[in-house]
């Protein structure tokens, strides 16, 4: 087992103010540090996660060698007895998976024992980082930043997967990455319409907050995302939020150290519908199923416009005060003034301006406030008040045309151009 000699000052710091700490351990001491560790969340995935493993031990032997597997077992207290009996036939299996896939570094966390169970409503965020914070005392600080990669056990990886992710941050100076993927195909017609809407929304909404100029423009996809060691320190590491995590530590990763989109590899989650959580993938999908796509409309392509028309007047008027630019906002959109003003922008922004005299600084101190979260409830705002959401049919293509595209006619050409213009393209 390393010993805590190599740990630089600042992950030191993190582990000792901000670890999700005991009982939790690792099953085993690893005999060595690693250049990264894949954190993999596992709740009832017996039948799932030898598939993810597998996909995983495909990956280039000396990379394999490089980078150490950690797999979360985890259930709450009130876990069902489905949900407890898969947990521990995903125990008692992993030491001959281990050996039957060759991964000679891949460990576990039990967090399904009695004792050793999540405490009530704590899920996926708090699973994820008790695995992320257990490994990073076995890193190798000595010749780089770590990396830290989050995965999930429904999720499938391709051959190239550590190797697009090591030569991206060595190109990258940025702390985090958001990594290219595509959901695997569902089992019927019905799934598969309905996964296919629910990624068409999540890209659409990246578009439309690219072409508004938000530097927020990225997916938020939690086993599609990926970090230096020191960025996760600086980000106060993961949150453990029962869902949502995705979302909330890539905006904190980006306002302290950047995320940008990662491209070489693409990573492809799971189709299925889950009640486990109350919103993502799996909620999204199954409430279409159940009641109809109609549950899902997107947002109409004029909502983006007021986000950029407001992100360019700052950028315009930087050296404006409070008053002038809210001015702006009204003229924009008095929904955009009323929220801004209810979101308290008029002192913050006088606090900023005087905590930072650079106009550069100034611009980064407006994108940490006005950030992907006051961004998203900015649409939520003005859907909610006059732009109700639509079907789309009418929301996808004028985006697009904005982008200089073409739209296709289908949902599914629609996702497939999508998914080549944000580099998610099959491989």
């Amino acid at each position: 087992m390393p010993d805590d000699t190599h740990i630089p000052s600042n992950i030191a710091a993190y582990l000792n103010k901000r670890a999700a700490g005991k009982p939790w351990e690792i099953s085993e001491s690893p005999p060595c540090t690693f250049s990264g560790a894949v954190v993999i969340p596992s709740l009832a995935e017996a039948a799932n996660l030898p598939r993810t493993l597998e996909s995983l031990s495909l990956n280039p032997a000396d990379l394999l060698d490089r980078y150490m597997t950690l797999v979360v077992v985890n259930q709450r207290s009130d876990a069902t007895s489905a949900e407890t009996a898969d947990n521990l036939e995903t125990l008692k299996m992993l030491p001959l998976w281990k050996q039957h896939y060759g991964m000679k570094n891949l460990f576990w966390v039990d967090v399904a024992s009695p004792g050793r169970e999540l405490p009530p409503k704590q899920g996926v965020g708090l699973a994820r980082k008790i695995g992320l914070d257990l490994a990073l005392p076995l890193l190798n600080y000595c010749d780089n930043d770590p990396l830290l990669i989050c995965l999930d056990a429904d999720t499938l990886v391709q051959s190239d997967y550590l190797s697009a992710i090591t030569q991206h941050f060595a190109r990258s100076s940025a702390g985090g990455a958001s990594i290219p993927y595509r959901h695997l195909p569902s089992g019927g017609l019905a799934g598969q319409s309905a996964i296919d809407r629910y990624e068409l929304f999540l890209r659409t909404y990246v578009l439309g907050l690219k072409l508004a100029g938000s530097p927020y423009s990225f997916h938020t996809v939690g086993s599609a995302m990926v970090c230096r060691s020191s960025a996760y320190c600086a980000s106060g590491g993961m949150n453990r939020r029962l869902a949502g995590e995705d979302f909330y530590f890539l905006q904190q990763v980006h306002k302290t150290s950047g995320v940008v989109p990662l491209s070489g590899t693409v990573v492809h989650p799971s189709p299925r519908s889950s009640n486990r959580v109350p919103f993502g993938t799996g909620r999204a999908v199954g409430d279409m199923l159940a009641e109809g796509e109609q549950r899902l409309l997107f947002y109409q392509p004029v909502v983006f416009s007021i986000v950029g028309e407001w992100l360019a007047r700052v950028e315009e008027n930087i050296d404006a005060d409070a008053p002038m630019l809210l001015n702006c906002a009204a003229l924009i959109s008095p929904i955009l003034h009323d929220y801004l003003e209810q979101a308290g922008f008029r002192d913050s922004w006088e606090n900023m301006r005087r905590s930072n005299r650079s106009g550069t600084k100034l611009k980064e101190a407006f994108h940490g406030w006005f950030d992907a979260f006051r961004t998203m409830r900015l649409i939520h705002e003005l859907s909610d008040r006059a732009y109700p959401r639509i079907e789309p049919e009418a929301a996808v293509a004028p985006l697009l045309g904005h982008a200089g595209q073409v739209a296709p006619a289908s949902i599914g050409g629609q996702l497939e151009l999508l998914r080549t213009l944000q580099g998610d393209a099959k491989n």
